[in-house]
Parts: structure tokens; sequence; C-alpha cells
């Protein structure tokens, strides 16, 4: 199969499907070994990057996505005036951060760093989809798992939770402590 031909269903098929798409999915559905198609797709990704275009390959965690450019954003939001997204409170950020930085983790692990009962955070986090339960503990009560989801990297950029930067705990609490709050 011819490259442009290959870069041609690829970019269909991100723009089709609105979310991300798995480098697994995006293999059958080319018919192209993973290795080969992930090379293609970065090579696109590159190509977006240089290219005076609104848009841009994003990856997440192994997924692929088709997004607008941050530079056109503010255009974007002109089209979609009604749906203002309201920023984060200090203590979402800090529990967010917490939860980043430890997943999985409980609620009382985040109420024992925080120093307060993170439930209606933990709700309102839940709600925007940055957050997400990843299962059940092993220790008595079974208490949920929180882990951050793949809105969470779109939404701060990030293409793993990989690229977060290098901290220890204590280091996070005091980077916290300093977020901004929009």
């Amino acid at each position: 199969m011819d490259l442009k031909v290959i870069e041609g269903i690829v970019e269909a098929v991100l723009f089709a499907s609105g979310d991300s798409v798995s480098l697994e999915k995006l293999s059958v559905v080319t018919e192209i070994d993973k290795k080969t198609l992930k090379l293609i797709i970065d090579n696109m990704s590159i190509s977006y990057n240089k290219a005076s275009r609104g848009l841009m390959i994003r990856e997440l965690d192994g997924s692929y996505q088709l997004c607008t450019k941050k530079e056109y954003g503010q255009y974007i939001s002109m089209l979609y005036t009604s749906r203002k997204k309201q920023g984060l409170s200090q203590p979402a950020l800090e529990t967010l951060a917490i939860i980043a930085y430890k997943q999985p983790v409980t609620r009382a692990e985040i109420e024992k760093i925080r120093g307060v009962n993170p439930d209606g955070v933990l709700l309102k986090l839940l709600e925007k989809n940055l957050i997400m339960e990843a299962g059940r503990s092993d220790v008595p009560g079974k208490p949920k798992l929180y882990g951050t989801t793949e809105e969470f990297l779109r939404s701060f950029g990030f293409r793993s939770i990989k690229d977060l930067p290098m901290l220890e705990m204590n280091e996070i609490e005091s980077v916290v402590a300093e977020l901004p709050v929009d």
C-alpha cells in the first residue's frame, strides 16, 4: 500500500473518531505492523507540526488523536462561547497532583497527605473525567483506588504519566502548595 494512502487512512480514522485511537486498532485498520505504523504516525506528527496547519497528532499513552494546535484555541473557543470550562480550585489541583504522582491511591492516603477530607474534590475530578476509579485495594474494607485518565493527559499536555517531572513525595507536597488557581 502506498505511504500517502496509509497516511490518509490514519488521518481519516483519527478525524472520524474524535477521541484517541490505540496503535493496535490503527494497525488492524491499516493492516500495517505496529512498529512500521508508529514510524509513519510519528513522521505525520512531525509534518503536521512543521506546517502552518491548525491540526496536530497527539500521542496519549500509546494512542493517537487528531487535535487542534494550542495557538488556534482562541478561535475554537469563539465557536463554543457557551461551553466555558471552569478552572480547577486549589484543593482540586492538590488532590489531582497527589493522584497523578502516587496512583493508584486511596481516598485515605489522599486525606493523610492533604490533611482534609477529599470526598467533594474527588467527585468534581471524577465529573471532569480527570480521574477514574482504578480498582480496589487489597487492605481490609477494599477501598477504591484512584488514577488519572486520558483526559488528564490531554488537558495537561502529557503523552503519558511518565512525562510528569520526577519528584520525591515531600517535593510533591511543596509543589502542590505553589500550584496556581485558574
